[in-house]
């Protein structure tokens, strides 16, 4: 055997997870990935002259061997078997529909006929793997791959057959070897896509073991074990001695540039969290490399960050990019999910892993906002203060008494932003499934919401709109309270927010005081001001009346050619046009004075009769009766 290391780098699990997330299977679009993989193959065709001519002689191709056999001549022969497969899988959904129930027979004929088409592509694949690493052109986890592939086919054909029980014996090796390959993995991403199939291949393991009436079929692990020690030197020979080699070679690989490739384990409440899926953990990664980034300094790199605010600000923006990649790649499986459970039991499901996702994104968005507040805080203070903060031994007073008023509308913007993700952190259900944490962030809201009321009533001061001022300070005042209310709840170690928006009674407290104090001062002002009397000026502005609009309406001539079409032409009256608002004004007042002339003539008109009434008729008036 030659000592020359391995030359193709082919893997067949990797590749196939690729091509099936990206052209279509992620929401079962068997048709389109079909359609990928005849393009695929033709192309692979003509790059590796496999063609054959326009001429009507046929000519054999002459076969792949390990001595002239490339990376080409192995995705051929795997995109040929996914190609079949995913026809297979077409036909089925297509003899599954009630408009095709009388060629339902044809139609699972012609998809057992690829089903076996692609077994043939796939054993062809494994017997060039064999060849290949006997070579020693192919490692231990290449030709692993390949195996599990086949194994995997072998075993939904049968199925599929209603053969349930070889099926089982296929899929409990296949699982099996995908959990030895994922204990073994050097890198997070190549045990995530041993996960990732493992999960695939689990409800079909236990639908074969319900059809074979096993009573425990729910536990998938204990079948795993049970059938697939007895049959993996049948189905897979030789693979212990590659489980043997894998392991040895991710110890070395370990050893070299292993932990940049391996993702922290990722913690809830105290439950790990398994990231299952490829893609996901390149994005982790990534998120990963940008807090190493951050955190550089020490234990308390993130505290020695901050006094540069230019590099911090920079650190954190590089995580939330990161970050935001990740809640998109977790928001696109968990929409690929929705009508699938493959979740394997007692794990966290994607929903879960997306809801986590969010909740670190918006708890960095939070930090990074809280250092732009305080790089404002420390750079708007004015020379006087910051020489007595300096020389001064006490504490120096607080910020917002010696801000620039300039600062304040950045200041409420930047709040406004740490609300807005607070609240929608509040409606993550990992929040709700947590009563403290829910209780830490509701705290935090009314937290924030007094500091924005504080600020945005100092805004009001150059101003001199004292009343406004007060009633915000009020609002402040309300919040404090709140969230002294929650606090008072949670105990400091129940408190998980604390990592990234500290908050203690001492905070309220200066808060509160803070408010109390602008209250003060606010009120002193006013009362020098004008001796605290409301502004006469803002009576003078009124709501414009109704009827400065009333003219302005649209003739419609709906009703008019109603009546024509009903054979009654209505007569055109010509619309008069208000010209001006006098005029309008005066056609207002003749209305206004019509009904008080009308009453003064039927008044004058019952004074005229009474008077012609007169003589005989009051002398004898209870004879005929009243009028």
């Amino acid at each position: 055997m030659s000592t020359n290391p391995p030359t193709l780098s082919f893997r067949a699990l990797q590749l196939a997870n690729e091509q099936r997330s990206a052209y279509g299977l992620r929401y079962h679009d068997y048709q389109r990935y079909r359609k990928h993989c005849a393009n695929r193959t033709h192309r692979l065709r003509c790059t590796l002259k496999m063609t054959h001519g326009k001429g009507k002689e046929f000519k054999k191709l002459p076969p792949s061997t390990p001595e002239n056999a490339k990376d080409g001549h192995l995705e051929l022969l795997l995109f040929e078997s996914e190609r079949a497969w995913a026809y297979a899988q077409d036909l089925i959904a297509q003899a599954l529909l009630p408009a095709n129930a009388e060629q339902a027979s044809s139609l699972r004929h012609k998809a057992t006929a690829r089903f076996r088409r692609a077994i043939h592509w796939s054993s062809q694949l494994l017997t060039l793997c064999h060849s290949l690493h006997a070579a020693n052109k192919l490692n231990a986890s290449r030709l692993l791959e390949a195996s599990i592939y086949s194994l995997v086919l072998n075993g939904r054909f049968l199925r599929y057959r209603d053969d349930f029980e070889a099926a089982l014996g296929y899929l409990c090796v296949a699982r099996d070897l995908l959990d030895r390959m994922a204990s073994a993995a050097a890198s997070s991403r190549d045990q995530a896509l041993a996960r990732y199939f493992g999960d695939e291949i689990s409800p079909e393991i236990r639908y074969c073991a319900h059809e074979m009436g096993d009573s425990k079929a729910y536990d998938v692990d204990n079948i795993v074990k049970d059938i697939g020690a007895k049959k993996r030197a049948a189905l897979a020979q030789g693979c212990d001695a590659l489980i043997k080699q894998l392991e040895e070679t991710a110890e070395k690989e370990k050893g070299t540039d292993g932990g940049r490739k391996r993702l922290r384990e990722i913690q809830w409440e105290g439950e790990p969290v398994p990231v299952r899926n490829p893609e996901l953990v390149d994005a982790l990664l990534k998120v990963q490399d940008a807090e190493a980034r951050l955190g550089r300094g020490g234990e308390d790199g993130k505290r020695q960050i901050l006094a540069s605010s230019r590099k911090g600000i920079a650190a954190y923006d590089a995580i939330l990019l990161a970050l935001s990649d990740a809640e998109e790649v977790s928001r696109k499986l968990t929409e690929s999910k929705q009508s699938t459970a493959t979740a394997a039991s007692g794990t966290r499901d994607i929903h879960f892993v997306h809801a986590y996702v969010v909740y670190q994104l918006l708890s960095n968005r939070i930090q990074r906002d809280l250092l732009l507040v305080d790089a404002l805080q420390q750079s708007s203070k004015s020379p006087k203060s910051r020489d007595a903060s300096e020389t001064s031994k006490k504490p120096a007073p607080t910020v917002a008494d010696v801000l620039d008023v300039r600062v304040y509308p950045a200041l409420i913007k930047l709040l406004n932003s740490v609300l807005q993700s607070l609240e929608q952190m509040r409606t993550l259900s990992v929040v709700d499934e947590s009563p403290d944490l829910a209780s830490s962030i509701e705290a935090r809201i009314s937290y924030t919401k007094a500091r924005r009321c504080l600020y945005l009533s100092r805004s009001y001061l150059p101003s001199k709109r004292y009343p406004e001022a007060l009633a915000l300070c009020q609002h402040a005042a309300i919040d404090i309270r709140e969230t002294r209310s929650t606090l008072s709840t949670l105990s400091p170690s129940d408190d998980p927010v604390s990592t990234y928006y500290p908050l203690t009674k001492a905070d309220v407290d200066a808060a509160d005081a803070a408010v109390a104090k602008h209250s003060l001062s606010s009120k002193q002002a006013w009362f020098t001001h004008n001796g605290g009397v409301v502004d006469p000026t803002a009576q003078q502005w009124k709501k414009p009346t109704f009827y400065n609009i009333a003219f302005n309406y649209v003739q419609s001539d709906l009703m008019a050619r109603l009546e024509e079409r009903a054979g009654k032409a209505p007569s055109v009256v010509p619309a008069q046009q208000v010209q001006s608002h006098q005029q309008a004004k005066e056609v207002m007042e003749e209305i206004r004075e019509e009904p008080q002339q009308e009453q003064k003539a039927q008044t004058q008109t019952q004074g005229e009769n009474t008077q012609a009434r007169g003589g005989l008729s009051n002398l004898l008036g209870g004879w005929w009766g009243k009028k």
